[in-house]
């Protein structure tokens, strides 16, 4: 989470802060660390320019927003992926896929075996899948060495599968939702098998 002048957490709850949507881990990580905020939803690409130009007060960034906020002046209120981790020992769950339960378990396999199979391509073939990635970067086009380190932030080994960590990783936040009344109902996440 970022702002234009420095701020604390006891703060936010008089301010307004920017979130990229209501059913994000964004904003679930955000209203976890401080239940009492204020938030408002900004497509994700305009969270900076609305901090930095004083529309709202503070902003959760994601994607390449977390490597170029302070090339605009702004300051980290926190990182609450590392607040995250400090709290469980957990890297905080992002960008998941998912997949409707009444379709058939053998389509859903093979649905995610074709996933994994994608996945695994770009990890195996890093240098060409960055090279087609930067026709879409934000503010690291001519920043190689930050792009391959955002790029790393969500395509790594946890992409190619959450094992066991991962997957409780995953139940702990949803429970946490859950038991901070962020979520209506207690959510059990599934995961799809596809050996």
């Amino acid at each position: 989470m970022v702002s234009a002048r420095p701020l604390d957490r006891e703060a936010l709850p008089a301010l307004t802060t920017a979130i990229p949507g209501e059913l994000t881990t964004a904003a679930l990580a955000l209203k976890l660390w401080q239940p009492e905020v204020k938030t408002v939803l900004v497509p994700f690409d305009r969270i900076l320019d609305e901090v930095r130009e004083g529309r709202v007060d503070a902003g959760v960034v994601i994607h390449e927003g977390q490597l170029t906020y302070a090339q605009e002046g702004l300051h980290c209120v926190q990182d609450l992926g590392v607040w995250w981790q400090g709290e469980t020992g957990d890297p905080l769950p992002l960008g998941g896929n998912g997949i409707r339960r009444d379709i058939e378990p053998e389509l859903q396999a093979r649905l995610c075996r074709l996933l994994t199979a994608s996945i695994e391509y770009g990890l195996d073939h890093r240098a060409e899948a960055m090279e087609y990635a930067m026709r879409y970067a934000r503010g690291l086009e001519d920043d190689p060495v930050r792009s391959d380190k955002f790029v790393g932030m969500y395509v790594n080994e946890w992409t190619r599968g959450y094992g066991a960590r991962g997957r409780a990783a995953v139940q702990r936040l949803l429970d946490r939702g859950f038991e901070a009344g962020l979520l209506p109902k207690r959510v059990i996440a599934d995961f799809v098998d596809v050996d």
